[in-house]
């Protein structure tokens, strides 16, 4: 009786191997995981590592910013952001024309740690065994399937 429950169309569906969740969230965790020694040698975490991207092209931003950004709360942020600031790659701010509202600016040292992170993206192509097309393709589909979900 087992045995026909497991091959209905219904649980061929629930099978691991059917799903785009786990392989997208297998990725997620492997690619966050290649990008570790790259950026052990620069003292970075991979959340502080995308928070320096937006800065890089920004200057500053106000948390609430750089939340909306990387899809993550205050909360998540808030604590990264103190780290960030004691390192004296970054400044917090109270906005001036918003008493609720945290700028973060970019600090001389955070500055200075895009140029050492300057390889990092092509290190991690090379690691992937991709051309700039492919991962121009992939990046395509990924960012139109978040732009579905959020």
């Amino acid at each position: 009786m087992a045995a026909s429950l497991n091959s209905t169309p219904e649980n061929n569906m629930l099978k691991l191997d059917n799903q785009l969740c786990f392989p997208l969230y297998a990725v997620s965790r492997m690619l966050t995981k290649a990008y570790q020694p790259y950026l052990l040698a620069l003292d970075l975490t991979y959340p502080q590592y995308l928070v320096f991207l937006l800065l890089w092209e920004q200057e500053s931003l106000t948390v609430k910013q750089i939340g909306e950004k990387l899809l993550l709360d205050s909360g998540t942020l808030t604590p990264l952001l103190k780290r960030m600031e004691q390192k004296q790659w970054v400044s917090r701010q109270r906005d001036p024309h918003d008493e609720r509202s945290v700028v973060i600016g970019l600090l001389p040292a955070g500055r200075a740690l895009q140029a050492q992170a300057c390889q990092i993206p092509e290190q991690i192509l090379t690691k992937l065994h991709m051309s700039p097309t492919e991962f121009t393709a992939l990046r395509t589909q990924l960012n139109q399937l978040l732009s579905q979900l959020t």
